[in-house]
């Protein structure tokens, strides 16, 4: 009567949450009654159901330094229950700190989310549990692992670290390695290392630059990580510390990443020294000037030799050696200081013993084993005014001719200067006398020392100079010397002799009875010149036809040789010529007259007949009585005439055979031909042919001479000399003379006047005698007593007349001619 619902079974909401049922009310009756109600039945929830998550391990990738809310996953759970106890909410459960820090769980949807940024260098994978809770009570969990995985992001650079290999000193980023390594040696040990992963973590290494150094693997092996690499740093070329000292060497590390990462390292390689080089001088041959004279000790130069090592190597020491051409020890000479390379003198130069020094200077460095180089020191001592002018002679000596052109040079002096240079650059000078007696006579050349003369010498006025010649040289101060020149005049025959005794118009009185070898006289005669050229020669060239006289060569004596005889009573005049020895010889022609007499009677009479003798032609003889030769000149005529007529009569024979001997030629002789000497062909006799007579026998007059001539000389200005005594007293030489007739009995006077020097032409000329006069003057002798000729010997071979003879020959024929 009261009903009951009573639960037969267990319920389970999460399988039916509701019952929906029929109840239905039956009455007893019958038809019974029924009536029908729904009856719904709710299964209310019990909490006893747990949430479950979907999965039971979630994972995710996340990519490193997300920024913070970047959603990650959505854990999702469900519960079956329903209302509060199937509410779930999301907490986290098994989680480091990081996780928490890191990352956000929503806890209502579930989702993961960042909260800070993720390093996946720092945490590559986060894994922990999410719990899912109902708020049932007591509440029913579920939990879920989540695995995230942090994806790498090229985020990182690569590293390189550099460390020591082997014994290469490596400290501070900076290795020391030696120059003479071996190409190829390890120096260092090279690590590269990238954090990220993948293809960003793969890195590539190089060596940047011109650098003998360069990477090589450690290892080829299959297991190395590819985001760590090991590398050895070698050398690859010669090291060489002079020339480069220090090596940055700078690594660069590359990796894969897009974009790519790189970094950089370097590392100082410092190459040590090592004793390869010998100390070099700057020059293989120093050449210093040095002025001699100086103090001993002074520096002379210094030498500087330099050495591209270091330290120890470079450490230099001097010495010097001698030049490898010379053995010669320089120690006692120069010294050299060992540390600073001063080279001293230790003795007084003299540039005029030596000018030049040489030797060697060697540089040594400290090194172990020690090197060395040398240089050539060439010394050139400059020279200083220390010395005099110095003339070879103290007194030079010349000798000149006279008559020297002006402006010739009449001697050189030698002088020298062992100074150099301007030091030695001498001017010449000529230094007047204390007379002064060279002033403006003499100049001197100053380069070569020739003395000139500006005047022409004439030994007769001086024979000899002397004035000094001095020589300055450039030096400061200058320096000079002198010396003396004696200049003697040689002569030359420029002068003819002079007879200073007799003169032409005296005269000397000889008696007939003189012995032989009686001295007349002495012509005595000067010469102006010396020497040879006043060596006189006396001789007689004319008017001595009878031979009475002699003249001695050298003294000039005139000595009776010929006995004396009637017929030479009477005027003498000889003709005395007085030659020098010179080249050419010069000449002088002096008259000597002598009267033959017993006494003298009357003087007017005899100075009558020398003044007619000196206008007398020299070669007209004068000797003896002209009356006591007039006889015998009739006889000479008379014979002359005979002879004459004897002649004609041969001539005529010799025609008649002739003319008969060709007439004969058909007998075996032969026309034209001699067959013995021509007898009657006429020779030729000294002897002057017979006169002629007149139809009354007698002779015909014939003139003294066939033209009179006179002496006209040319004075050497082109003017006629007034006399020939004008003529001889200018004229040095006795003119030539010609005659201008050309008959047999002209004087042939040129040939016996000859001379080699330039004399005035002396030349005869045809005048008529003028009226009242029987004969003209021919010569007037000079009154200086002199007669200039030019050496020759003077012969006399013409037809001559005067009052004193009249004659056909020059040897006095026996023909007499009436006067």
């Amino acid at each position: 009567k009261q009903p009951q619902l009573i639960v037969k079974g267990a319920l389970d909401r999460e399988q039916r949450d509701s019952y929906e049922l029929s109840l239905r009310v039956r009455d007893g009756g019958d038809p019974a009654r029924s009536s029908q109600a729904i009856l719904r039945v709710l299964i209310t929830d019990v909490n006893d159901n747990s949430p479950r998550f979907e999965k039971s391990v979630y994972e995710a990738d996340l990519a490193e330094n997300s920024s913070p809310g970047t959603p990650i996953l959505q854990l999702r759970a469900t519960d079956l229950d329903v209302g509060v106890n199937g509410q779930i909410e999301y907490v986290f459960g098994a989680a480091t700190e990081s996780v928490r820090r890191l990352l956000r769980l929503d806890e209502t949807s579930g989702w993961l989310s960042v909260l800070h940024r993720i390093d996946r260098e720092e945490v590559n994978q986060l894994r922990f549990t999410v719990m899912a809770r109902d708020r049932g009570q007591p509440p029913k969990t579920d939990k879920a692992t989540v695995v995230l995985n942090i994806r790498d992001e090229n985020d990182n650079v690569p590293t390189i670290d550099i460390r020591k290999i082997g014994r290469i000193p490596l400290r501070d980023g900076v290795a020391s390695v030696a120059e003479d390594v071996l190409v190829d040696t390890p120096i260092a040990l090279v690590q590269v290392s990238d954090r990220d992963q993948g293809e960003n973590g793969v890195v590539t290494c190089t060596v940047v630059g011109d650098v003998p150094f360069q990477l090589k693997p450690a290892s080829e092996g299959e297991g190395e990580p590819q985001n760590k690499r090991k590398y050895f740093l070698h050398t690859s070329a010669p090291l060489d510390y002079e020339a480069v000292r220090d090596y940055n060497v700078v690594i660069v590390a590359v990796d894969s990443g897009s974009p790519s990462l790189s970094s950089n390292n370097s590392l100082l390689v410092r190459v040590g020294d090592t004793n390869d080089n010998p100390p070099m001088f700057s020059q293989a041959v120093l050449e210093v000037s040095f002025p001699e004279n100086n103090l001993p000790g002074e520096r002379v130069a210094t030498v500087v030799a330099t050495d591209a090592d270091s330290g120890k190597n470079a450490e230099i020491t001097y010495s010097l050696e001698p030049s490898p051409l010379s053995s010669e020890a320089l120690g006692s000479i120069f010294s050299i200081d060992p540390d600073s390379g001063d080279v001293s003198v230790q003795a007084v130069l003299d540039r005029e013993q030596r000018d030049t020094y040489e030797f060697q200077v060697t540089a040594r460095d400290k090194g172990v084993p020690s090197l060395q180089g040398s240089t050539t020191v060439v010394v050139r001592v400059s020279d200083r005014n220390d010395n005099e002018p110095r003339f070879m002679q103290d007194v030079f000596t010349f000798y000149v001719k006279e008559n020297l052109q002006p402006n010739s040079p009449v001697g050189m002096v030698t002088v020298m200067d062992f100074d150099k240079g301007r030091n030695a650059e001498l001017s010449l000078s000529i230094q007047p006398g204390d007379h002064d007696q060279a002033a403006g006579i003499f100049s001197i050349e100053n380069d070569t020392g020739t003395i000139f003369s500006t005047v022409s010498f004439d030994r007769e006025q001086q024979t000899s100079y002397t004035f000094k010649v001095k020589a300055v040289d450039g030096g400061e101060p200058p320096r000079s010397a002198t010396a003396t020149v004696s200049l003697f005049v040689m002569d030359e025959n420029d002068n003819a002799p002079t007879v200073t005794f007799p003169s032409n118009s005296s005269y000397t009185v000889l008696p007939p009875s003189s012995n032989m070898r009686t001295v007349v006289a002495t012509v005595v005669a000067t010469d102006a010149d010396t020497g040879l050229n006043a060596d006189l020669n006396y001789s007689i060239v004319g008017g001595n036809p009878f031979k009475l006289f002699e003249i001695d060569p050298a003294s000039g004596v005139v000595s009776l040789v010929g006995k004396l005889a009637p017929k030479h009573y009477g005027l003498h005049r000889l003709v005395v010529q007085v030659n020098d020895s010179g080249q050419p010889p010069q000449s002088t022609t002096a008259l000597l007259h002598v009267f033959v007499n017993e006494s003298l009677s009357n003087a007017t009479v005899v100075e009558s007949q020398v003044a007619r003798s000196l206008h007398t032609p020299l070669a007209q003889d004068i000797a003896g009585d002209p009356s006591y030769e007039l006889s015998k000149q009739r006889l000479s005529i008379v014979i002359g005439v005979v002879a004459g007529i004897m002649t004609v009569i041969l001539l005529i024979l010799v025609v008649v055979m002739a003319r008969y001997c060709r007439s004969k030629g058909k007998h075996g002789y032969e026309a034209g031909k001699k067959d013995h000497e021509d007898f009657f062909t006429p020779q030729q006799h000294d002897k002057a042919k017979k006169p002629k007579k007149d139809k009354k026998g007698k002779k015909g007059k014939q003139p003294l001479y066939s033209s009179i001539v006179t002496v006209e000389a040319s004075k050497p200005n082109g003017q006629r000399y007034d006399s020939v005594n004008e003529k001889l007293s200018d004229s040095p030489g006795m003119g030539r003379y010609r005659s201008v007739n050309g008959g047999p009995g002209s004087p042939d006077l040129a040939r016996h006047y000859k001379s080699s020097s330039p004399l005035p032409t002396v030349q005869l000329h045809p005048q008529s005698p003028t009226a009242g006069k029987k004969h003209q003057a021919v010569q007037d002798l000079p009154p200086a007593n002199t007669f200039v000729g030019a050496g020759d010997n003077i012969s006399i071979g013409s037809d001559h007349c005067s009052e004193y003879s009249c004659q056909a020959s020059s040897k006095y024929s026996k023909q007499v001619r009436a006067l």
